[in-house]
């Protein structure tokens, strides 16, 4: 049963002896040579599509992605070069150091003209911690001035601190300056 297959097509092509007409070999291939060229400038037109196509899409995945992952702009902030020096309301202009010379040196010099005694001491106590409380809102002004630079706003919350703090230390004499009134018409009667 086993028969050998090249034998069989040995045998198969002896049989065969259809011939075909003349000319019909060059015909066929001057038909395929015909028929190629136009597929030939198709592909090419093709494969310049696909190209085109490839080259828009991975265009638009990567704006896509940009957008996609792209941080807001109010959210990154510029690197800011750290001056080790703070600036205060003196720094910012003359003018303004007069301001600042002024209203430091009237609260220092009506600080030194207070007279403490134990009967007033609570009452002194209580101005000093308010004063505290104003000289940190004044350095925590001085940092914004430093950090947001100067502007109108920070200016004017600097001066009326300076302000503040000069009138309370004002009704702090005023009302030492009762106490003792009080104090000295008390021993009198």
């Amino acid at each position: 049963m086993g028969q050998d297959l090249r034998n069989l097509f040995e045998e198969d092509q002896k049989d065969q002896h259809i011939k075909m007409s003349k000319g019909h070999e060059a015909r066929f291939l001057q038909k395929l040579e015909n028929e190629f060229p136009k597929e030939q400038k198709s592909a090419s037109r093709l494969k310049i599509l696909n190209i085109a196509a490839s080259v828009v899409l991975l265009l638009g995945l990567g704006y896509g992605g940009y957008q996609y992952l792209k941080l807001p702009v109010e959210s990154v902030e510029p690197i800011k070069v750290v001056n080790t020096e703070m600036k205060s309301l003196g720094d910012v202009s003359p003018d303004l150091k007069k301001v600042e010379d002024y209203y430091l040196a009237s609260i220092n010099l009506e600080l030194s003209k207070v007279q403490l005694t134990p009967e007033n001491k609570e009452l002194f106590d209580g101005y000093v911690e308010r004063l505290k409380e104003l000289n940190d809102e004044y350095k925590t002004l001085t940092i914004e001035l430093n950090t947001n630079g100067p502007n109108e706003a920070t200016l004017d919350a600097l001066i009326n601190n300076l302000k503040f703090r000069l009138n309370l230390v004002m009704r702090l004499k005023d009302k030492l300056q009762e106490f003792n009134d009080d104090a000295f018409s008390e021993e009198r009667v």
